[in-house]
């Protein structure tokens, strides 16, 4: 019953429902949509606030305690592209570039998975630890590294590799995240406190027009839920489970809390939708965008800020608590 209420709790807060209200409103093909500057703003804001507040807990963390989340962080990064990977084509019948470019996806993170499994554990009285958006930039990259990999070594393919690394590393989320880490760790507490009213007070705030436009976003995907079939929804849905059983059973190895695994696991369960298609629309062109998109927006993202997250503190608590 305590799961159930919680369950409904995420379901019936602001974040969620706005959201719904984004899906509602392009099922009923509304005019609503935010002016492309204010989504841009929006995620520039979120990211670089996420960014700023963990590297000033990161500053106050220490290495002994961050050091064993990092690891297993990045151990996890190089492991569930693999793992995906292996899926798509052995049960999916996928091809090779199709596969490889699915699991960059589902191995690498979606930045608002995480935020909102930030709120739902603080919304419940389950604050996670501060470093958290530290292992977020540790978990971006490795997996589209893997993923593209396995696609060029198969393939003996190399001439895209350096203009997607350099999309990976250079693009928007990665340099928000690992510059605002850097500036709060240089910072410290008493160096934030100044900008620290803007970053703290108005982030419910953008994060709730920001999944609104998010649900329009995932709105548009259904349509193209029959083209991607049977296999890739439950994709969508059983391999995230997967992806964070994997990880609570690691986490409990570390010095994580309860909620810092629940947190983990839905970072690790999540699918990229802006660093990953970035660097595989350069790399693997040829993959379509119909089963990556589709998979990371229309049935990840849903599934994840609905009802895994719920899930995923629910088994950490199972098996950690």
């Amino acid at each position: 019953m305590e799961n159930l209420d919680v369950l409904a709790a995420n379901l019936l807060s602001p974040v969620i429902l706005a959201f719904v209200l984004g899906v509602i409103a392009a099922l009923v093909r509304s005019d609503l949509k935010l002016p492309p500057a204010l989504y841009n703003g929006l995620s520039i804001y979120l990211l670089l606030a996420i960014g700023l507040k963990g590297g000033v807990e990161l500053s106050k963390t220490p290495v002994s305690v961050f050091i064993g989340p990092a690891l297993l962080t990045l151990f996890l990064g190089l492991i569930t592209p693999v793992i995906a990977y292996n899926i798509l084509r052995r049960l999916g019948r996928m091809d090779r570039v199709n596969s490889a470019a699915i699991a960059a996806h589902y191995g690498s993170v979606s930045a608002v998975t995480f935020i909102v499994a930030i709120t739902f554990g603080t919304m419940t009285g389950r604050a996670p630890e501060g470093f958290m958006p530290a292992l977020v930039a540790i978990l971006e990259v490795p997996a589209i590294v893997v993923a593209l990999m396995i696609a060029f070594m198969r393939d003996g393919r190399a001439g895209s590799w350096k203009d997607a690394l350099h999309e990976v590393l250079s693009g928007r989320s990665v340099i928000l995240l690992v510059g605002g880490l850097v500036i709060g760790a240089l910072v410290g507490p008493e160096g934030f406190e100044p900008v620290e009213p803007f970053f703290y007070s108005g982030f419910q705030g953008a994060l709730v027009l920001f999944l609104l436009e998010m649900g329009i976003v995932a709105a548009g995907r259904l349509r193209d839920l029959k083209e991607v079939g049977f296999f890739l929804v439950a994709f969508g849905i059983l391999v995230p489970i997967l992806h964070g059983v994997l990880t609570i059973w690691l986490a409990q190895f570390t010095s994580l809390s309860v909620p810092g695994a629940a947190v983990l696991a839905a970072m690790v369960s999540s699918a990229s939708y802006i660093a990953a298609p970035a660097a595989v629309r350069i790399a693997l062109p040829e993959a379509n965008p119909t089963f990556y998109l589709t998979g990371a927006l229309g049935i990840t993202f849903p599934f994840n800020v609905t009802l895994g997250i719920p899930l995923y503190y629910a088994m950490a608590e199972w098996l950690i608590g």
